[in-house]
């Protein structure tokens, strides 16, 4: 099935780590392709070689993006990650494939979204995938099977608490 996490709220990536953990709990393998993201001091990156069956494959780069006008670089980086996650899901390498922040690149057109609309469509029967990420089309919630939006009552990020190392990454 297609579940999506979406929303200004917390925790899009730490729900879909949550199935990812859930999964290890009974043997399923995740391959997790961490779009807009290559810092090996996330969390998530630390962790990943604890978790059994848990491979985490950071497809961006540690840089900020401007979404309005995306560095070449970025682009490249997107489309690359794109192919391999394709091929990943093709070749049913694991039982859960998470897509992280592909919502934010389809909504800044940095990949086209009827090609990964149609692709995710016709291959969501086969294995678990999951998108995180603010901003998820209407194209993609419209083909999902669970769609969680995650919207912020209050944050502390408001009070000038910056990001906790272990806690927001």
């Amino acid at each position: 099935m297609l579940q999506i996490y979406t929303g200004t709220g917390k925790g899009k990536t730490t729900a879909a780590l949550g199935v990812a953990l859930r999964g290890a709990g009974h043997g399923l393998k995740t391959i997790m392709f961490s779009f807009l993201k290559d810092d090996p001091e996330y969390g998530e990156a630390k962790a990943a070689k604890f978790l059994p069956g848990f491979i985490l494959k950071q497809v961006g780069r540690d840089a900020f993006v401007d979404f309005r006008h995306p560095d070449p670089i970025d682009l490249n980086l997107c489309r690359e990650g794109w192919e391999e996650a394709k091929q990943a899901i093709l070749g049913k390498q694991a039982d859960i494939i998470i897509l992280d922040e592909l919502n934010i690149v389809l909504a800044a057109n940095m990949l086209p979204l009827p090609e990964v609309a149609d692709f995710l469509a016709q291959h969501k029967r086969n294995i678990e995938i999951i998108l995180t990420g603010r901003g998820a089309p209407e194209k993609i919630i419209k083909i999902a099977d669970l769609v969680t939006d995650m919207s912020e009552v209050k944050h502390y990020f408001h009070k000038g608490v910056s990001s906790r190392t272990g806690i927001d990454h």
